[in-house]
């Protein structure tokens, strides 16, 4: 066994976290044990549902994305106001947008944290358009949530926000703008009224201008040089982009260059000080994705390693961490953290659905072996 956990105990611990982790109400609690984690997030549970469709539990997907669907119609009246602003070059009051994270009830959180993200509600349409492609299906009441949604990223989708990250939110992300443009695709394939095909290419065109490039590699923001490991996302999960474009393919080299350690592990960026600023298994999950994507000579034996990393880095009860401090870039600053919140967040949900994505995927091209003893 890698770890504490073999590869079978694995995927049975992380679906019992996942859905230990799962409301009532469809949402996921993004940590139940870590102090700043006890709601949930748009983005943690878009990727989550994901997961869950591929390993076959569709029921609890749906769950969280009448969840969505309910947040966004009862803000729809604010949504509109947004909307608004938007079209004017306006960041919207806090009061009207979308926040990147909820109680599990739907209700809005009144505190500091940096609630304008618009990432979360792309990747939403996105990972509902997955839902439909492993058995989901559409009602009213997502008809009516995905009309609101892709017209609010319409508006809003220039505008400077905080990252995947939750920080730098004066800039526009790459990242977010990659998920804001594979949502409204989303949107149009599932509802072809929403838009003309005119339309829809002006908007990926503009949406792609605005996409930083930096020697030929996508950037976190425009004017940036700093590669983020998030732009892995665009080529996987979301498909945006073939693992072969030019601009993707630079991206990848630089991450693989700059921002792994122990050869798999992949950390956010090169600056990163959260908690350290250590590795990541939601992005060594999107980079093994990526390398089945690619299929080059030895990726899926890398994939593997991806997937027998992940699984190194479970504890005795089969949790995951949201990350890995061993190689962390700022070592020197994890006390702080630690300081201010407690220890890093175990278990986090959405770690436990990037394994199970990346399992998933490995299976369907090949059989898994267990993880070496």
């Amino acid at each position: 066994m890698s770890g504490a956990h073999g590869s079978a105990d694995l995927f049975g611990t992380s679906l019992a976290v996942i859905r230990s982790g799962q409301a009532e109400s469809g949402a996921f609690v993004a940590s139940p044990t870590f102090s700043q984690y006890g709601h949930s997030w748009l983005r943690d549970g878009a990727f989550i549902a994901e997961a869950l469709d591929l390993v076959g539990e569709v029921e609890r997907a749906k769950r969280f994305h009448h969840w969505v669907a309910r947040v966004i119609l009862g803000s729809s009246d604010a949504l509109e106001r947004a909307g608004a602003s938007g079209r004017r070059g306006e960041v919207p009051s806090a009061d009207d947008y979308l926040h990147c994270r909820y109680t599990t009830d739907g209700s809005s959180i009144d505190d500091d944290w940096p609630t304008f993200q618009l990432d979360g509600p792309g990747i939403w349409l996105w990972s509902l358009g997955h839902h439909l492609r492993h058995g989901g299906y559409l009602d009213a009441e997502l008809e009516r949530a995905i009309d609101i949604g892709a017209r609010y990223l319409g508006d809003l989708w220039p505008l400077p926000c905080a990252d995947a990250w939750e920080e730098f939110g004066e800039h526009v992300h790459t990242s977010t703008l990659a998920a804001i443009r594979a949502g409204i695709e989303a949107a149009v394939g599932m509802m072809p009224s929403l838009a003309d095909a005119s339309a829809i290419d002006r908007l990926r065109r503009d949406i792609g201008t605005r996409m930083s490039v930096v020697e030929g590699a996508y950037a976190k923001w425009q004017g940036a040089h700093e590669v983020d490991g998030s732009l892995l996302w665009m080529a996987a999960p979301y498909e945006s982009v073939p693992p072969t474009e030019a601009r993707f393919a630079t991206t990848l080299k630089r991450i693989e260059e700059e921002l792994i350690s122990d050869g798999v592990g992949v950390h956010r960026y090169r600056s990163d000080t959260y908690y350290g600023g250590g590795a990541w298994p939601v992005l060594t999950s999107a980079y093994g994705r990526v390398l089945l994507r690619r299929d080059h000579p030895g990726d899926r034996e890398r994939a593997f390693d991806a997937l027998h990393w992940i699984e190194a880095q479970a504890d005795a009860r089969g949790d995951l961490p949201e990350q890995v401090a061993e190689h962390a870039f700022a070592p020197d600053r994890i006390d702080e953290w630690k300081r201010s919140w407690g220890d890093s967040a175990r278990p986090l949900l959405w770690s436990h659905a990037a394994y199970l994505a990346l399992r998933s995927e490995l299976e369907a091209r090949t059989d898994v072996p267990d993880s070496p003893t």
